[in-house]
Order: structure tokens, then sequence, then C-alpha cells
């Protein structure tokens, strides 16, 4: 019970820490992609230092983060993984589904920095839509984010890799740029949902990059065998057993 009570302020107070940062940097903001980036970077410093002493969620990224123009492939476990992959990057941009365009501050926010929005729908034609909607938004540079399986996925469940990840390596490959692999457990200690947040240490890893020129069946392949290998590591190491839950 005081673990969640604690979870529970943490929680209100990341949310109102974000309205805050969202109204003080919105001038600079508009103005600015820099701006929106500044007030994205100081929110995931911010989640990460409050964390660590309020629930005793401290948190890690291993590996090296890219800083050129790469395809991000992660695991995507909770919101608390976002912010450490955003906060590794020096200009990191999601692909995200279109209705967090609508959300309060984030939305807003997200397009500022360059995010990509997607419809859900007929697979053939959201991948034609997302790769038009990546090319047109090549021109500002960075690190292109998608969560390889589409979803959030808890610690243990088995979910597919989804083709517009394959697409879209396929579509930066022709530009000579590679796949970074990220694994993670932060879902051990930040669900999906709920409020409860447990101490431990949250883990994202960035894995050496896949270079261009696969095909499609082998790059998927490859990409789920390393990105399920380092999740399941990490989980491991952090007592983690499928088997007991």
């Amino acid at each position: 019970m005081v673990q969640w009570l604690r979870s529970l302020v943490f929680v209100i107070q990341m949310y109102v820490a974000m309205a805050v940062l969202g109204i003080v940097f919105l001038p600079w903001a508009l103005v600015s992609r820099r701006g929106a980036r500044s007030a994205c970077l100081n929110f995931c410093r911010w989640v990460r230092w409050t964390a660590s002493w309020m629930v005793g969620l401290r948190t890690e990224v291993r590996g090296t983060p890219p800083a050129g123009e790469v395809l991000i492939a992660a695991k995507h476990q909770s919101f608390l993984d976002i912010i450490l992959i955003f906060g590794a990057v020096p200009a990191g941009k999601f692909i995200m589904k279109r209705e967090l365009m609508y959300a309060p501050v984030i939305g807003q926010y997200a397009l500022r920095i360059g995010c990509v929005p997607v419809d859900r729908g007929k697979r053939g034609q959201a991948i034609r839509k997302m790769s038009e909607d990546v090319a047109r938004g090549a021109a500002e540079p960075g690190q292109l984010i998608i969560y390889a399986q589409g979803t959030r996925v808890a610690p243990g469940v088995k979910a597919p890799y989804k083709v517009g990840t394959s697409a879209l390596y396929q579509q930066m490959g022709a530009l000579g740029q590679p796949c970074v692999p990220a694994g993670t457990n932060v879902g051990l200690f930040w669900p999906r949902r709920g409020i409860l947040r447990k101490p431990g240490t949250a883990v994202v890893e960035f894995l050496p990059e896949i270079p261009p020129g696969l095909d499609k069946k082998t790059f998927l392949l490859r990409l789920e065998s390393e990105i399920e290998a380092s999740s399941d590591a990490l989980m491991a190491e952090a007592g983690f057993r499928p088997d007991a839950r």
C-alpha cells in the first residue's frame, strides 16, 4: 500500500510537470523545434530523477545511442521506454498513433519535434501512408523511432513483429541508413497500465546496428531475434521468470 501511494504521488507530479513544462516552453517551441525538443528532454530528465527517489526506480541506458540518421526499432513495454530512448538520442522522432495528436501537451509537442502520426487500418494502406509521411519528414534530420511490434507488450507476452518496420528499413536503407535495435525490461517496473511503480533498475539497451541491404523477411527475423534476446536477458537479470507469473 505504501509503494502504491508513493507511486500515485509520483504519477500525479509527473503529469503536473508535463503541463508546467509544456506551458513554460510553449513560446520557444512555437518558433523553434529546438525549443520543443528542449522541453521534452527536460521532462525526460525530470521523470528519471523523480522516479529514482520517489519510488526507488532507477534507470539505465546501455549500449551506444545512435547519433546519425538511423532507424531505431525498439521493444515497447510502457511509457518509460519512450522517455529513456528519446532522452538518450540527440534528435529522436517517433512513429506514433494518429490519435496521440489530440492528447494535451504530448500531441502538440510530438508534432513539433517531427514525430510521424500514422493511421491504423488496412495493412497495405497504412504502410504506404507511413512511408509517404516519413519521406515528407526526411528533411528534418534525426533518429526515426518505431516500435517493431506496433504496441506495448507486457513482459513474457509474445506478439508478432510488424512488416511496417521492414518496409521502413528498406526505405531508409536505400539512403544508406542502418537500423539500430533496442531491447528493454521497463515493463517489469512501470506497467502498461495502472499506478504502481516498482523499485529496481529499468534498462533500455541499444544493440549493434543492422546494416542496410537485407531482404524484408531476413531483416525481420534478425530484428526479432536480437530484440527478444536482449529483452529476455535484461528481464532475467532483474529476476523475471515467465513461468512464475
